[in-house]
C-alpha cells in the first residue's frame, strides 16, 4: 500500500499488483468467503436455538412440519430480512463492535458453568489428534481471516505508524480468547466437546443460557454486514437508470433466500466454516497477499532470502488449500 496512494481496499491491492484480473480473483475469493460466513450464522442461530428449544415443531399448513433446528434458520432469516434493504449499515456497523464484548461474556459464562455449575474441568483425552488434524488446521485458519479488511482499517487510521502495534494486540487478545475457549471446552466436554461449545453446556444454568443468548445476537447484527459488499457489487452491474432502493432490496432478498438453501443443505456449521478456512481464508491470507507483494516489490525478479521464505510460505499455503479442503468436503459428505 505505501507503494501507491491510490489502493484503498484489498480488491485495489490485486488490481495494482496483476491488473484487472487480479482485482477479480481478489474480488471472488472475498465475496464467496463472506457469502459462507453469512450461511454459517444462519447455522450457527439454528443449532443454538435448537438448544434453547429442543422440542419446537412448527406447522406450516395441514400436515405440514418443519424439525427445530430447519424451521429456526427460516424463522432467523426472516428477522434479518429487514436488515438487508438497508442502504446506510452505520447503525449496525456500531451494534457489531458489541462482538469484542460479546465474546468476553461467552468465554466467561462458559469458565463460569465449568466452574460453579457442577460441570469441572476433569475431562481427559488424547493431547492429539492426527485424523483431526487437518479440519483444526482449517478452523484456526478461518479464526484468523481477517486479512482483506486490513488495508480499510490501515487507510482509515489517523496514526498509521501504530499499525503494526495494532495487529500485535489484536492478534495476541484473540488468541487468549481462542486458546481460552478450546482448552477449558475441552477440559469441561473431553472429546464429546462439539463443533459449538453452546451446544454442551446445560440450557437449564443461567450462565448457559447467558452464553447462549449472548452467542445468538451477534450474527444477527452482522448478518446484513456480512453481505452488504456482495449487494454492492452486484448493484455495480446494472445500468444507473434501475432504482438504487429496489435494487438493494431485490439483491438483498435473493441473497438470504439462497444463503437460507445452502443453511438448510449443508446444516453442519464446523465442517462448513473448516471449508471455509481451507479453501478461501487461507488463499485470501496467505497466498494471494504474498503473490502481490511479490509482484508490486519486484522481489521475485532477484533470488535471496526473502524470495524462498515468501516461497516457501505460499507452497505450505497451497498444500494446506488442498488437502484442508478435501478432508472438510469429505467431513461434509461424510455427514450427509
Amino acid at each position: 500500500m505505501d507503494s501507491n496512494s491510490n489502493i484503498r481496499t484489498y480488491p485495489d491491492i490485486g488490481k495494482h499488483a496483476f491488473g484487472k484480473k487480479g482485482k477479480l480473483i481478489v474480488s471472488i475469493f472475498m465475496y464467496i468467503e463472506l457469502y459462507l460466513v453469512a450461511t454459517g450464522f444462519l447455522i450457527l442461530e439454528g443449532d443454538n436455538l435448537q438448544k434453547l428449544f429442543p422440542n419446537m415443531v412448527f406447522e406450516v399448513g395441514q400436515g405440514l412440519t418443519i424439525g427445530g433446528k430447519r424451521g429456526f434458520i427460516i424463522l432467523v432469516s426472516l428477522i434479518v430480512l429487514p436488515t438487508v434493504w438497508l442502504d446506510n449499515l452505520s447503525l449496525l456497523s456500531y451494534v457489531s463492535v458489541s462482538g469484542v464484548l460479546a465474546s468476553g461474556i461467552t468465554l466467561g459464562s462458559i469458565i463460569w458453568t465449568g466452574a460453579f455449575e457442577g460441570i469441572g474441568f476433569q475431562q481427559k483425552g488424547t493431547l492429539v489428534n492426527w485424523d483431526g488434524m487437518l479440519t483444526a488446521i482449517s478452523l484456526y485458519a478461518f479464526c484468523y481471516c481477517a486479512h482483506p479488511v486490513f488495508p480499510t482499517l490501515y487507510t482509515s487510521m489517523k496514526k498509521k505508524h501504530q499499525f503494526p502495534n495494532v495487529l500485535v494486540v489484536c492478534f495476541i487478545l484473540c488468541t487468549i480468547t481462542y486458546a481460552s475457549t478450546a482448552i477449558f471446552g475441552y477440559l469441561m466436554f473431553g472429546p464429546q466437546i462439539q463443533s459449538l461449545v453452546t451446544l454442551n453446556l446445560p440450557a437449564s444454568k443461567i450462565s448457559s443460557k447467558v452464553a447462549i443468548y449472548t452467542t445468538l445476537v451477534n450474527p444477527i447484527t452482522k448478518y446484513a454486514l456480512m453481505v452488504t459488499p456482495i449487494v454492492n457489487a452486484i448493484k455495480t452491474r446494472f445500468p444507473c437508470c434501475y432504482n438504487p432502493g429496489f435494487l438493494t432490496i431485490f439483491i438483498g432478498t435473493n441473497l438470504l433466500i439462497s444463503t437460507v438453501f445452502v443453511a438448510l443443505a449443508i446444516p453442519f456449521f464446523g465442517s462448513l466454516m473448516s471449508l471455509v478456512g481451507a479453501l478461501l481464508s487461507i488463499t485470501a491470507s496467505v497466498i494471494l497477499p504474498c503473490l502481490c507483494y511479490l509482484k508490486i516489490s519486484g522481489i521475485y525478479r532477484r533470488f535471496n532470502g526473502q524470495l524462498v521464505g515468501i516461497c516457501l510460505i505460499i507452497i505450505v499455503g497451497v498444500c494446506l488449500v488442498i488437502f484442508g479442503t478435501y478432508a472438510s468436503v469429505l467431513d461434509i459428505i461424510g455427514n450427509l
